[in-house]
């Protein structure tokens, strides 16, 4: 077990975020103090560094998320990937009491964000000076909400689980509901799920991603389908800047409890390649598991990465 909690320096977290094409997709140059510094490494060298954070109380028998568990799990991952060891330090790198700040959640009936985790990361929004009523917090609502509308910033955080059209519901696909029409976006598999982060409402606002694996959906049968027991007790957040890491990372967990629970390598229904395309065509963010830097804080029996 690693618990290595060193993280990043805030001016190698500034310089490789405005530096890098791929990261700059997270927006969090823009709160950068400093000027930024163009890097030297090509973009095939490049790394995304990603932080899973576990704790076995973080929800009870039923599933229910433990809200003080939550908020100690949601700061300790944001210091380690920060390089923090205060959480308001922490987030003051992400967000500026100027920003209007929108947190895009998820809200399917059978597995949403839980509530508990949206007020930690508002709580710790306002500790970093943001006004509330600069605040908002919204999924299918995010098109017409003034906040969103208006937002310099954005927190994406919503739970990792298979999906009848992109193979898996990402960080990446979690914006689609910003296009005028979703459904737009669902041929070949949801290949291009990217392009939805070059919209003018989105483009370079995305200050973390939070991709939460509290209690994942590893398999699934149709597009509305959800069962309890295709679901486990993980207990974890995935946390980072780059959203295309933090899904691959998720993705190689759900892969791995699938053949676990089947026996053997289990294809998903539909293809989750619009994960490596973000890397490949749109250069969004890091799909290569060799080249994302996973730190690991807590809990990891059963981490399965």
């Amino acid at each position: 077990m690693s618990t290595d909690r060193k993280g990043i320096t805030r001016r190698d977290f500034l310089r490789g975020t405005a530096g890098f094409t791929m990261a700059g997709a997270a927006g969090v140059s823009a709160v950068a103090e400093e000027p930024a510094r163009p890097t030297q490494q090509p973009a095939s060298q490049a790394r995304a560094t990603v932080i899973l954070v576990r704790d076995a109380n973080a929800v009870d028998a039923e599933g229910k998320a433990n809200a003080e568990v939550l908020q100690r799990m949601l700061d300790d991952a944001v210091m380690a990937l920060l390089g923090e060891a205060d959480p308001v330090a922490a987030w003051k790198h992400l967000v500026q009491p100027s920003d209007t700040v929108g947190i895009k959640t998820n809200i399917w009936q059978f597995l949403r964000t839980p509530v508990v985790l949206e007020a930690a990361i508002k709580r710790r929004l306002t500790d970093a000076g943001v006004a509330e009523d600069r605040i908002g917090i919204g999924d299918r609502s995010v098109r017409y909400d003034p906040i969103f509308q208006k937002a310099t910033a954005l927190i994406n955080v919503r739970p990792m689980r298979t999906h009848h059209w992109a193979g898996v519901g990402s960080l990446i696909k979690n914006y689609t509901i910003f296009h005028e029409r979703p459904f737009t976006w669902h041929d070949d598999a949801c290949a291009n799920l990217a392009g939805l982060w070059e919209m003018p409402a989105v483009k370079g606002k995305t200050r973390l991603n939070i991709l939460v694996m509290l209690t994942p959906l590893f398999h699934g049968k149709g597009p509305h389908h959800f069962q309890k027991r295709y679901t486990w007790p993980y207990g974890g957040l995935l946390v980072g800047t780059d959203p295309v890491a933090v899904d691959a990372t998720g993705l190689r967990i759900l892969q791995a409890k699938r053949r676990a629970h089947f026996g053997a390598d289990q294809p998903f229904a539909v293809s989750p390649k619009h994960i490596q395309v973000a890397q490949d065509k749109f250069h969004l963010g890091i799909a290569d598991a060799d080249r994302i830097d996973l730190k690991k804080l807590g809990w990891m029996d059963g981490a399965l990465v």
